[in-house]
């Protein structure tokens, strides 16, 4: 009989619904009398008056009382409808945008235009881990470690001294449970005696210049370029075989030998992804009647990439065919993100494809079909005329392709961000619905009885904190393993609000 007016809304309203239930039943009121109320006692300035009348305006004071209202609580919670599935592929608005005044799109290509397959990631790792040995003469024996798929994700930072790969959140606080040594957990007790506090001094982590490039004076370094996952479990591979097998090493060096072996591998992984581009990357028919779609709006199109040309062509080709230059009024390879957006004095150069070399005339207008190399986004910009919200941009790096351009041109720009694919089909999963569902009403059933000084509270109180925490980290492992992925919170509602990845391109207004 509890239940009946549970509709009224949080728990506070369901105790109040339920002592008045109670107290109409022992007056003999009859079941269909309940029907009614439950339609119209919608609301606790509905039910006050009668609860004075009754005399049962009090608030939980027993132990009894307490488990009462946590039953009713965890019944609301189980009649509570589950949210809908949110689409996989769906397109997340962070900030209002009127498409009909964008006039011109422009793209990165890597992992924008060109989504790579999985094997790329085993690709690259192997690649610098013969680079380690052969060039480095590191240990033989680290060629037989494998990369292994899903243990990190971006986003995550490393800190150059102590040698640790770790998770922050959007406000520097450190996700204790994702800090790693090698392959190995660091216990929680020990990454705080290693750092002091949970909260980072924004000049620790902060190592960025205004370019985003690495400063001298930096602890840590994000990995926020997709490239760096396999770079990321390499370094972690070695360290694990480092401290294993008992052998001395600096975390720092370290570092810069793995990621100047993975950034010497790209001209050689650009080789083998050219000979057998189908095996690496993904087809999307779709795209060449995008690009249609955009041009038959009058739209005006654009390509700003960091690739060489050899590479995109043979890439655009399989993605759009042979003619895919045809789309671009623009295209500019080899351009030096984030250098591009910040830096004025690159100028930009053509390109001659028949001999590999490029021309050393002044370039004075941009024509469609032609391709450019290096040069500034100022240059584009006073060439074209394409300035501001005209513009959306779409890149994968959330600093490197969006930060800039935003904060410094007031173009409007979009994240391709796949790893939410993995993220949303977890959060639309129905055990973690109603797993996310328990853990706010039980969040929001503790923060309305916190204030309680009685000792049956203090008692229940403990007991619900003890559940919560308990839950939050049987939530954690079912988005990424071993590493937590973005969703850090459990909003099944607002998707953008899941994500620390997506919470900082939020907060900064980068979209």
């Amino acid at each position: 009989m509890q239940c009946l007016l549970m509709n009224a809304g949080h728990s506070g309203r369901a105790w109040n619904a339920w002592k008045l239930t109670k107290y109409l039943k022992s007056r003999g009121f009859n079941q269909r009398f309940f029907k009614t109320a439950k339609s119209t006692l919608a609301s606790d300035y509905e039910l006050s008056p009668l609860l004075e009348i009754t005399g049962l305006n009090r608030k939980p004071s027993s132990l009894e009382d307490f488990e009462l209202l946590y039953t009713l609580t965890k019944e609301k919670c189980l009649s509570k409808k589950l949210p809908k599935n949110v689409n996989s592929r769906g397109v997340f608005v962070c900030n209002e945008l009127d498409l009909s005044e964008v006039e011109v799109y422009g793209f990165d290509y890597d992992y924008t235009l060109a989504c790579y397959k999985p094997c790329l990631h085993d690709l690259l790792y192997n690649l610098g881990r013969d680079m380690l040995i052969k060039k480095l003469k590191y240990p033989d024996a680290i060629a037989k470690l494998e990369y292994i798929p899903g243990f990190a994700v971006r986003g995550l930072h490393y800190d150059i001294e102590k040698g640790l790969l770790l998770k922050l959140d959007s406000f520097l606080q450190i996700q204790l449970g994702s800090v790693y040594r090698g392959l190995t957990k660091v216990p929680d007790q020990e990454v705080l005696k290693c750092y002091k506090n949970r909260i980072l001094p924004i000049a620790y982590v902060e190592g960025q210049s205004k370019n985003h490039q690495p400063n001298i004076k930096a602890k840590m370094v994000q990995l926020a370029d997709l490239f760096s996952v396999p770079e990321m479990c390499l370094l972690c591979n070695v360290a694990e075989y480092f401290e294993k097998n008992h052998i001395d090493y600096h975390p720092e060096i370290m570092f810069y030998d793995i990621k100047s072996a993975v950034q010497a591998c790209h001209p050689i992984m650009h080789q083998i992804v050219m000979k057998d581009a189908e095996a690496y990357i993904e087809k999307n028919e779709n795209l060449p009647k995008y690009f249609e779609k955009l041009l038959q709006s009058g739209k005006k199109l654009f390509l700003v990439t960091n690739s060489p040309y050899s590479f995109v062509n043979r890439g655009m080709t399989l993605l759009a065919g042979n003619n895919w230059r045809e789309y671009f009024d623009v295209i500019i390879v080899q351009a030096r993100k984030p250098k591009f957006f910040t830096d004025e004095s690159r100028p930009i150069r053509l390109y001659d494809e028949r001999n590999d070399s490029h021309v050393w005339d002044r370039v004075t207008r941009l024509e469609k079909g032609q391709i450019y190399y290096e040069g500034t986004v100022k240059q584009l910009q006073d060439l074209t005329g394409w300035r501001g919200h005209c513009v959306l941009y779409f890149g994968d790096h959330p600093y490197s392709d969006l930060a800039d351009v935003t904060l410094e041109h007031g173009w409007r720009t979009g994240a391709i961000i796949s790893e939410l694919t993995h993220e949303i089909n977890t959060l639309n999963n129905q055990e973690f619905k109603m797993s996310a569902n328990w853990l706010q009403m039980l969040t929001q059933l503790i923060e309305e009885n916190q204030d309680n000084e009685s000792e049956p509270a203090k008692l229940c109180l403990q007991k619900w904190m003890q559940e919560r925490d308990k839950l939050r980290k049987e939530l954690r492992p079912k988005t990424t393993s071993p590493m937590p992925s973005y969703v850090h919170k459990c909003g099944v509602h607002e998707l953008t609000k899941s994500s620390t990845y997506v919470q900082d391109i939020r907060t900064c207004k980068y979209l």
